[in-house]
């Protein structure tokens, strides 16, 4: 799970920049082997916690806080969950990018319709 490859199409950077986050959270991991891919896999859900921590703060959910967030914080919330899975993707695959551009056709072909010319 460690080969690195470059994706066929990268015009924002952002596989580029996976690439480098996995990068280095693989250099840096305190556990390897399974309980590391698990562990990998679990920090979605810390960072979906997170997404429900802002939006309860962003309305005022809780009466003993009040408005703690803004939907500007939920934004961010939900780009680090983007990113996370993104990463954990990579660290299931080195072809995380055609895997997810395959799926994500699969996805939007099964909600709306064949993509046209």
């Amino acid at each position: 799970m460690t080969e690195q490859r470059t994706p066929p199409c990268d015009p924002d950077g952002l596989w580029s920049s996976i690439e480098d986050l996995w990068t280095w959270l693989d250099a840096n991991r305190r556990h390897g082997g399974e309980t590391g891919l698990v562990l990998r896999m679990l920090k979605l859900t810390e960072e979906v916690g997170e997404v429900a921590q802002a939006v309860i703060g962003a309305t005022g959910q809780n009466p003993r806080k009040g408005v703690t967030h803004t939907w500007e914080d939920v934004q961010g919330e939900l780009c680090d969950v983007v990113i996370t899975a993104l990463v954990a993707l990579r660290t299931l695959t080195p072809d995380a990018a055609a895997v997810f551009g395959r799926h994500l056709a699969g996805v939007r072909a099964r909600s709306l319709g064949p993509a046209g010319p």
